[in-house]
């Protein structure tokens, strides 16, 4: 008898425990939707969202994450979940994903402040800069490089236009990894011109697109050497990869491999000036000119466009993917463009995007650094405040111009009396015309590596 009622005192305080020990792991716990309307009726505000954003969400100790300010009760309440809010008006906001690559205005002017307060002249500067530049190799997995194939490049045929020529390109950078693009030249190709690389950034089309290929044809009639490539994963890199690819880290390894190894090939098989390389791309392609300008000193000219900024790190894998930004100690991306100088670099920023405030702070930022070298006239920036993100017209106009200025570029025969530039005889051809590979693949290569968890094998050790 004895011995059955201690085992039922037991189970029952065994129980006891175990419904005690669950209450107390949630009384404190609530969904995170009713959080989001306690919030709008204690606080008179409206927050928009979607049913999927809080679905299965819960946040522990809600209610002592409260504080008399709305924004700091957003913040305490939605950091721990990776979200934030976006205020759309008075007492209105939009529950968004947390970004961690774009932060408050002052914070990245205050962050570019205290990397700045660590040097003061050239030598310091000069010291910061080696400092920064093997670890964004080693952050990137190109510590040593890897060896490079021992293949020829897969050159199209050429294709002739109004003062240019197009030929398409497949350069092995990897066992089995190619990066794919064209080449436009002067029709009467000179010894020695310039090259301009020409990345792009994640609009629609890429390289494909008319404003991409106008601007290619555009430097070509002006007497340098235009390079357009894909990303990775995009164009014909999806032959041998998937678009859930590019959002992976080594999109930024594999994207910045590939630069290198067109440099690599374009000086050595070219005929192309050393001493005139430049580079020059848009929003994710700008991040990508700053990057490799600040990695190679063969780019003699940088131009990012709608891209730079202090307060935003790029919103892609491909810009962020890997600790770049961690290198030195950490970094920003003016911080990594300023390492171009004395070169020159221009600098377009526009008034509806992360570059909107350029003029008032990253720019003088620039400046400072290029008079450490005593040519503060290096670096410009053409500031857009009625722009949107973009390559159009607005941005390629002083794109040329500071091409004419540096890289001595003719172009009295395609601007008009006004002085604009005319663009009419660039021919935009259809997007199969540019493919390297053929318009079903049928030309790529026997040895080409396909998935990216073989891509990560030729990175397994690094």
């Amino acid at each position: 008898m004895i011995k059955t009622f201690l085992i039922i005192v037991i189970i029952a305080i065994g129980t006891w425990t175990m419904a005690v020990a669950q209450n107390s792991d949630t009384q404190y716990r609530k969904p995170l939707k009713e959080v989001l309307e306690t919030l709008q009726k204690r606080y008179g505000i409206t927050i928009k969202y979607q049913e999927e954003q809080v679905r299965d969400k819960w946040l522990n100790y809600a209610d002592w994450r409260f504080r008399a300010n709305v924004d700091e009760t957003l913040q305490h309440v939605l950091a721990p979940l990776d979200l934030k809010v976006n205020k759309e008006g008075d007492k209105k906001y939009k529950l968004k994903e947390y970004e961690y690559y774009r932060w408050e205005v002052k914070d990245g002017w205050e962050y570019l402040d205290e990397l700045a307060s660590h040097y003061h002249d050239k030598v310091s500067w000069e010291r910061r800069k080696a400092e920064i530049k093997p670890e964004l190799y080693r952050a990137l997995k190109l510590s040593p490089l890897p060896a490079a194939p021992a293949s020829k490049p897969i050159i199209s045929g050429k294709r002739r236009f109004d003062g240019y020529t197009v030929e398409n390109f497949a350069l092995e950078i990897l066992p089995g990894v190619y990066v794919n693009g064209s080449l436009y030249k002067p029709a009467k190709g000179k010894r020695k011109m310039p090259l301009v690389l020409s990345p792009d950034g994640h609009w629609g089309g890429h390289r494909y697109r008319k404003d991409a290929q106008i601007r290619c044809a555009m430097l070509a009639k002006m007497g340098a050497m235009a390079i357009s490539y894909d990303l990775f994963a995009w164009g014909e890199s999806l032959l041998q990869f998937k678009p859930e690819d590019h959002r992976k880290s080594l999109s930024i390894t594999v994207q910045t491999l590939g630069a290198i190894r067109i440099l690599d090939y374009v000086l050595a098989h070219q005929p192309v000036d050393a001493a005139r390389v430049g580079i020059c791309g848009g929003s994710g392609g700008g991040s990508h000119a700053v990057l490799m300008t600040a990695m190679d000193e063969r780019i003699t000219l940088s131009i990012p466009v709608v891209s730079l900024s202090s307060y935003f790190f790029g919103g892609c894998p491909c810009e962020s993917g890997l600790p770049i930004h961690a290198s030195g100690g950490g970094t920003n991306n003016v911080e990594l463009a300023a390492m171009a100088a004395p070169r020159p670099q221009l600098v377009i920023s526009d008034g509806k995007d992360w570059t909107a405030h350029m003029p008032e702070h990253d720019f003088p930022y620039l400046q400072k650094i290029y008079g450490y070298y005593g040519k503060p006239e290096n670096v410009a920036n053409v500031h857009l405040p009625q722009d949107g993100h973009d390559f159009g017209y607005s941005k390629r106009k002083p794109v040329y111009a500071f091409l004419v200025r540096h890289f001595g570029l003719t172009d009295n025969h395609v601007k008009t009396t006004d002085g604009e530039y005319d663009e009419s005889g660039c021919t935009v051809e259809e997007e199969s015309a540019l493919y390297s590979f053929g318009i079903q693949g049928e030309r790529l290569p026997a040895n080409a590596l396909h998935g990216y968890e073989n891509l990560e094998k030729l990175f397994q050790n690094k």
